[in-house]
């Protein structure tokens, strides 16, 4: 979502590697704010086996994280999804990687359908002189 001074916002967070996040001097070079975090899978395993076992909601448990209870509410949800319990036509996170697989592999074929298209196109007028 592009905002008035052109900069973008994606899915609400900015994740990225932990190589830039530890690199202060880097982030502050690209502008990323100093509270960009970057949490592990077993973070975020805790952090879902806690609203499961506790009864605590999303929210109460991110405050005792000190996490977005935005974030907490994404990872649940996902975890849900993984375990066949999430809502109708959620998918799975093989799903996603499986689609999102699926979608390089038609960008790819749909270049080289192009190319193809370009070098008939030449031949057809080169054998045409």
């Amino acid at each position: 979502y592009a905002t008035t001074r052109g900069r973008a916002l994606v899915d609400r967070e900015l994740y990225l590697p932990k190589s830039w996040t530890d690199d202060r001097e880097r982030c502050r070079a690209a502008k990323i704010s100093k509270y960009t975090k970057r949490y592990t899978e077993e973070f975020k395993r805790d952090a879902i086996a806690l609203v499961d076992s506790s009864g605590k909601t999303v929210t109460a448990v991110a405050r005792e994280f000190g996490i977005s209870s935005e974030s907490l509410r994404g990872w649940y949800r996902r975890a849900k999804a993984d375990r066949g319990e999430g809502e109708s036509g959620e998918l799975t996170s093989a799903e996603r990687e499986e689609l999102k697989r699926l979608r390089k592999e038609v960008r790819e074929q749909q270049h080289t359908i192009e190319i193809l298209k370009k070098a008939t196109a030449f031949f057809v007028k080169e054998n045409g002189r």
